[in-house]
């Protein structure tokens, strides 16, 4: 390493000593080149006469003379043409003019030329150049800032490539990232506003040409969204359901494997969803947790329901579908015990549908996903959810994006039956905050091929390491990358390595001398070439409060200055008055699609066959009778063994007496319901 660092300080050297010689070469041409200029200029003035003597060479048939020649007929004929030899010393002299201009540019260029070292790094800060060669001054697409220098002119990023920002809460990510590019952006947006300031922003403006959607799971007014109508009935069926399970077992994106509850659960899930979708009347997330907790049907005689329902239509034999009947049987295969475990381990994944205005919102659909890029004006999406409601509505919110996400990346030729019009902008400001989306990560790489652009906004490093663990991809698929003054030690050293080193020279004086001489005798000015970085990470942390570092792949980083929508009159202009919810259904939506399951009619609940007569309809109350087994064992009743005094109330449906012996059907009933959600507030 070191006989490395010798071989180029070694180079360095001897290419600042061809400077110099190049330097001295370069002075003394443009002297000598002067003087023959005055020379010749002088012979032509005097009209090449014979007594100027014989010519060097002849050149087009004019003689050339040495350029010295001056100096002498100066001497020898200065007193017949004084004001000829004259003006020849004047353009001799100005030669030597030029030549101290040059001298001093090559100096100035030399000097340039040693601070550009690149012994240990050859990190720099871009210049003019290097931000038009990066394609930052395009007239078009998202907004990263401002370019250093007084003309401040915009920088923007107008590429397929995604970008990604490390800003800390209030460093102006909003006013300076956000608010400009969705007060310029002509495509679609997917924009993840939690507080809702971006909605009355930049919905005024975007809803003049595109349709504006506030989907906000805790306002009824918002634009309804019901996500299993998004299931493609078919052969895409099972993996749309399953893709929904994916997410429902795994509301916060935690980073562990599941375990056995979510797993099965999980199969339950797919099943009951796909059965509500083929038989049910109310084909949503909350008719699905009605379903598996419908109070008056054992959860036996559900899953007999689901195995017996004849989803198929008749060209296709009307037998159950194949995967609910077998999700039930495996569900049914379990003890009592491990049953129970399975229902409310689904039950509590379903939750947040039995909030009222959450079913209400997920009950219908006011826009579909293929609207995003294939209505005929851009949509504008704002997934809005108050802090309060941040933990409870992620699932929600997950789902949405997830969706998003695999239906608008499954084809490119069209073959997927959505036309691709617009563009596509995903604005996710605090993305972290959603948990770890397995999809979203991956899908980085390739989805700006499908015409989706993603713009992640971080507080810093350590926020997305939580959500996706320390070997996460999200960075290395970013293009472009911003950086505030960040509060993360991590983050700074992060953006400090991405930033490179340096080389700079230092000089080193020595004096030299007796102390009590009048004057110093020696002066030795030595140079050192050392390794700095461009910004460490204490610069990092404390860059001033307007400017930004933002770093393109392959091109030199950028020194700019943050952008405010608030001091350009370009994006106040833009700032308009939000649209206005109101209640009875959302005004500005797309063109109604048609889905796959709304027609379908509800099927009847089949009929559970008891052993020994004894039995009736699914949805009857009653013994807890299993349906795989054969037969019941009914206890023989004595009504001559009394060894209680009945009171007037203890008696059966029918009027008989209850014995000691008996089990009182409501009492039952009563305990399977509190079994069935331990937090249901039911209790023994």
């Amino acid at each position: 390493m070191a006989s490395r660092s010798e071989g180029g300080k070694e180079r360095a050297s001897s290419a600042h000593t061809g400077i110099l010689f190049g330097q001295i070469t370069a002075v003394m041409g443009v002297t000598v080149c002067g003087v023959w200029v005055a020379t010749q200029w002088t012979a032509h003035a005097l009209g090449y006469q014979p007594r100027l003597g014989a010519a060097w060479f002849e050149l087009s048939g004019l003689p050339v003379y040495e350029p010295w020649k001056l100096f002498e007929w100066w001497y020898w004929y200065d007193a017949y043409a004084p004001e000829v030899f004259s003006r020849g010393g004047a353009i001799a002299a100005s030669s030597g003019l030029l030549a101290t201009g040059v001298a001093i540019g090559m100096a100035v260029w030399r000097s340039r030329m040693a601070r550009r070292v690149t012994t240990y790094g050859s990190a720099r800060w871009a210049e003019r150049e290097d931000i038009d060669k990066a394609g930052l001054t395009a007239p078009a697409g998202v907004f990263l800032g401002r370019a250093p220098g007084r003309d401040g002119a915009y920088l923007r990023h107008e590429g397929p490539e995604h970008v990604m920002a490390f800003a800390p809460t209030r460093s102006g990510k909003g006013v300076g990232l956000v608010v400009p590019t969705l007060l310029s952006w002509p495509g679609s947006a997917v924009v993840h506003d939690i507080k809702g300031e971006n909605w009355h922003l930049t919905a005024g403006w975007r809803a003049r040409f595109s349709h504006c959607l506030l989907f906000n799971p805790t306002d009824a007014r918002s634009a309804a969204y019901n996500p299993l109508l998004e299931v493609r009935r078919g052969v895409h069926e099972v993996r749309d359901v399953q893709n929904i399970a994916d997410i429902l077992v795994d509301p916060e994106g935690a980073l562990e494997r599941r375990n056995h509850w979510e797993k099965t659960s999980h199969a339950l899930l797919v099943g009951a969803i796909l059965h509500v979708l083929y038989a049910g009347e109310d084909k949503t997330l909350r008719g699905v947790a009605n379903f598996l907790s419908d109070p008056a049907c054992p959860f036996e005689v559900t899953l007999h329901r689901m195995m017996t329902t004849p989803h198929l239509a008749a060209e296709q034999g009307g037998a159950p579908h194949p995967v609910v009947a077998s999700a039930a049987r495996e569900v049914l295969n379990k003890s009592e015990n491990e049953r129970s475990g399975v229902l409310s381990t689904a039950m509590s994944f379903l939750g947040l549908y039995r909030d009222p205005t959450v079913a209400e919102v997920t009950s219908r659909c006011d826009w579909r996903i293929a609207d995003l890029i294939a209505s005929a004006h851009p949509v504008s999406l704002y997934l809005v959810v108050p802090p309060s409601d941040i933990s409870r509505t992620k699932p929600l919110i997950r789902l949405v994006l997830n969706q998003i996400g695999r239906r608008l990346t499954e084809s490119l030729d069209g073959s997927d039956g959505i036309e691709r019009r617009h563009k596509l902008l995903l604005m996710l400001d605090e993305f972290p905050a959603l948990g770890r989306l397995d999809f979203f990560e991956s899908a980085l790489a390739f989805m700006a091929g499908y015409g989706l652009r993603a713009f992640l906004i971080a507080q810093s490093l350590n926020q997305i390491d939580k959500a996706y663990g320390p070997n996460h991809s999200i960075l290395d698929n970013c293009h472009v990358r911003i950086a505030f003054a960040t509060n993360d030690e991590r983050t700074a050293k992060r953006i400090s390595d991405a930033l490179g080193t340096a080389t700079e020279l230092r000089a080193q004086r020595n004096y030299a001398g007796h102390r009590l001489a009048p004057w110093l005798g020696h002066l030795m000015v030595s140079r050192q070439e050392t390794a700095r970085p461009l910004l460490t990470p204490g610069e990092v942390m404390q860059l001033p409060p307007d400017d930004a570092v933002v770093m393109v792949s392959g091109h030199a980083p950028i020194r700019a200055r943050k952008l405010r929508y608030y001091q350009d009159r370009n994006f106040l202009v833009r700032v308009l008055p939000a649209p206005v919810l109101a209640g009875g259904g959302y005004a500005d939506r797309p063109a109604g699609r048609p889905d796959d399951w709304s027609m379908l009619p509800v099927l009847a609940a089949a009929s559970v066959a008891m052993a020994g007569g004894v039995g009736g309809v699914a949805d009857e109350g009653g013994h807890q009778l299993k349906p795989e087994l054969e037969a019941v064992f009914v206890p023989s009743r004595d009504d001559g063994a009394q060894d209680l005094i009945l009171l007037e109330d203890e008696r059966d449906d029918d009027g008989s007496p209850l014995l000691p012996r008996d089990l009182d059907r409501q009492l039952v009933r009563n305990a399977r319901l509190a079994a069935l959600d331990p937090d249901d507030g039911i209790v023994l």
